[in-house]
């Protein structure tokens, strides 16, 4: 079914998809923020409209999800929007050629999205909070490795990966188990026909 996807499936119900999926980021953000988790989960949205509704509707989930956290109650949101795009991209691109067809490959989808959040966010650390992620456990690390090396781009690297693959590849998995738990209904007005199936067809 996604693999028929487009990347540009601007209907409606993609469309409506958008709010559900900045709320959901929301909801895990201040889940894993009221816990003190070591994580971010501010990108099942996203990964979500990217696995339902094709890359597009991913990215522009995450760049949203963004600007609104922004405005309302962190500017530091605005510096790493083309994250959340990329991560948007990233998630819709290898659902769309059959990633997510089991668990196992959604295991390698979070790895891949979580390497492109460090790859991305790290050169944001450095220039912006010089080195540093705002995240306890890794910016304990970035403080070690900074101090055994004075490299503060591996310590910043290290910084964000410890971080970023952990929380890619629970945000990955959470993403899948609720992609999975869809009705087939509702999957179908993001399949990409321009015929849908009949609920008891």
């Amino acid at each position: 079914m996604m693999q028929r996807s487009s990347w540009f499936r601007f209907s409606t119900p993609s469309l409506v998809l958008i709010p559900v999926a900045v709320g959901i980021n929301y909801i895990g953000k201040l889940f894993a923020g009221t816990l003190k988790l070591p994580l971010w989960l501010d990108s099942i949205g996203t990964v979500l409209a990217g696995m339902l509704a094709g890359p597009a509707i991913g990215a522009l989930s995450g760049a949203i999800n963004n600007v609104i956290y922004g405005l309302t109650v962190d500017p530091i949101s605005f510096v790493y929007g083309l994250t959340s795009i990329l991560i948007g991209l990233v998630s819709g691109i290898m659902a769309s050629r059959g990633w997510i067809t089991g668990w196992a490959r959604a295991l390698v989808v979070g790895l891949a999205v979580g390497l492109t959040a460090t790859a991305v966010s790290t050169p944001l650390n450095v220039w912006f909070w010089g080195g540093q992620t705002g995240n306890f456990w890794g910016d304990a690390l970035f403080a070690v490795v900074l101090a055994q090396t004075g490299s503060v781009w591996l310590a910043s690297f290290l910084d964000e990966v410890v971080v970023d693959i952990p929380d890619k590849l629970l945000t990955v998995l959470v993403a899948y188990a609720l992609f999975r738990s869809l009705p087939k209904g509702i999957k179908q007005l993001y399949s990409g026909r321009d015929e849908l199936e009949t609920l008891d067809g």
